[in-house]
Order: structure tokens, then C-alpha cells, then sequence
């Protein structure tokens, strides 16, 4: 399947800090983390963020490199989610990972795919971090 995305030069050009994370989903709950991910980036873009954006898994693997689902210690049945928010500062980003955290629309949202008995979104499996552009062309 594929799906269009439209993503604005200007602001990923005038972007100064992302966030990005790689985490493991259960394939067989990827349409019910999809929807919870599209709400938690409205969220996300009401608290600053200029863009947001996740992909999941297709191609994974080049000849010697690590493929992702081996980096990410993915299991039988689970797909590889990769995605990065965009921000026009670190300050920004800052403040926003503040009022996201804050937002009771989080828990509320993100607490479903966390219960023990139904673990769909493990964030002890997720690699996340702040990045500073190095290279930027477009």
C-alpha cells in the first residue's frame, strides 16, 4: 500500500533539532498502534512540534549492515516502526516533551497499548533520541 505524505521543505529546512525513535510493534496490532500514533501527533504538533512522522518497516535489510529488526531485538511477528519529530529549536523540543508528558490525553491514549497482559507499545524496547542537524539538503 502505498500513502502519500506531505512534508514541507521550509520547515524540515528551518528545523533545528528532531526526535526520533525506533521501536518493535506487534504486527498484528499495527492498525490499533497507527491510530493511537495519529492522535499522539496532534498532540505533539499542539505542543510545538513542527512535524511528525512515522514509517513502519519495509526493506530491512543491506548486506552488511545491521538490519533494523536485529538492532531493535524484534521478535517473531513484530514490525519495525521508525519515526522523528520535528522542531525549530531544542528549547522547543524541550518544552514540548514537558507538556506532552503533562498531557492527561497521553495516558489516556498510550495506556491501552501498555497493559501487561496485551503489551503492544514496550518503551524499555524503544530507541529513542535528540538530534542536531548535520547535514541538511534539499
Amino acid at each position: 500500500m502505498s500513502v502519500g505524505i506531505s512534508i514541507d521543505i521550509n520547515q524540515v529546512i528551518m528545523a533545528n533539532y528532531i526526535d526520533a525513535f525506533v521501536l518493535p510493534v506487534p504486527g498484528e496490532h499495527l492498525d490499533e498502534y497507527k491510530s493511537v500514533a495519529g492522535a499522539v501527533a496532534a498532540i505533539w504538533r499542539e505542543h510545538g512540534a513542527l512535524q511528525y512522522f512515522e514509517f513502519v518497516g519495509d526493506d530491512l535489510a543491506l548486506e552488511g549492515t545491521r538490519p533494523f529488526p536485529d538492532f531493535a531485538n524484534a521478535k517473531e511477528g513484530e514490525v519495525i516502526v521508525f519515526g522523528w519529530v520535528v522542531f525549530d529549536s531544542k528549547e522547543s523540543r524541550d518544552r514540548a516533551n514537558e507538556l506532552v508528558a503533562a498531557d492527561p490525553r497521553m495516558a489516556d491514549l498510550v495506556g491501552p497499548l501498555t497493559h501487561a497482559s496485551r503489551l503492544i507499545f514496550d518503551a524499555s524496547r524503544m530507541a529513542f533520541g535528540g538530534f542536531r542537524p548535520l547535514v541538511v539538503s534539499g
